[in-house]
């Protein structure tokens, strides 16, 4: 049964859409126990009969429950909530706080960002990635339509479902105090946002934590330009990019860009 404005899953009642991507589709709801509303992520019904999306699903739970920091959504429940038609599948939905604001591509609509604004985004999003990288956590989807910026201006990283977890430097599985995660993509399998990808992950190679700097650096040179740092006329040429080109200097696209920031 695919989910609809006004009918109920469970505790909560499901209110206006937010957004959808290949990972889930977002509702605002209303959770009936506590009173209060909250952004409901929902494993969308083409994905049921998946194992692998559901696991997937599962794991974005778990790497969400580990992480407690400003800059990173939170995460209230994960629960498998039966369907109310006995014909229909049970829904795995993921609860989560509800932002008030925009994403970062929406901030960006009407040109590049104030160096200032600029910095200090990029501060809370670095922020936000050490506390996950520092869990063995890494992103692997960073781009502006998962970044959040709230009416008071904090940032918050979205969207876990492409995440992977790895060893973190220097501590063991036991110190970790992360559950046991089924291991992320194998090798060879491109997964990522063209335009953001590293070159690991445009060769299809392991990553790790420096995957997300690349992608975060990219972010950052589009902030104060509004230009991408890698693009081609199509997929193919923007993979070359990443491959093999340097972007434009900042300051040769936007001459207010101070040398220091460049």
């Amino acid at each position: 049964m695919a989910i609809a404005q006004g009918m109920r899953l469970g505790p909560y009642e499901v209110l206006t859409p937010l957004g959808a991507g290949g990972m889930g589709e977002v509702w605002r709801a209303r959770d009936t126990r506590l009173d209060r509303t909250v952004a409901l992520k929902v494993l969308p019904e083409d994905f049921l009969e998946s194992e692998e999306r559901k696991r997937r699903f599962e794991r974005e739970a778990k790497l969400l429950a580990a992480l407690n920091h400003p800059n990173i959504a939170v995460l209230y429940a994960f629960e498998e909530i039966p369907s109310p038609s006995p014909a229909s599948s049970s829904r795995h939905v993921l609860t989560m706080e509800l932002l008030e604001g925009e994403s970062l591509r929406e901030a960006l609509r009407d040109g590049a960002l104030p160096q200032r604004k600029a910095i200090d985004f990029g501060a809370q999003i670095a922020d936000g990635l050490a506390a996950a990288h520092s869990k063995g956590i890494v992103h692997r989807d960073l781009k502006p339509e998962n970044l959040f910026v709230t009416a008071d201006g904090r940032v918050k990283i979205l969207d876990f479902g492409l995440a992977k977890l790895t060893q973190p430097e220097g501590l063991s599985a036991s110190q970790t105090n992360l559950p046991t995660v089924t291991p992320g993509t194998e090798p060879g399998v491109v997964l990522g946002t063209m335009g953001y990808m590293s070159p690991e992950q445009v060769r299809g190679l392991a990553v790790d934590h420096r995957t997300d700097i690349f992608a975060f650096g990219c972010m950052l040179y589009e902030m104060l330009s509004r230009q991408g740092a890698f693009k081609g006329a199509t997929a193919a040429d923007t993979m070359s990019a990443i491959l093999e080109e340097d972007p434009p200097a900042l300051t040769d696209l936007r001459q207010s860009v101070s040398p220091a920031l460049q």
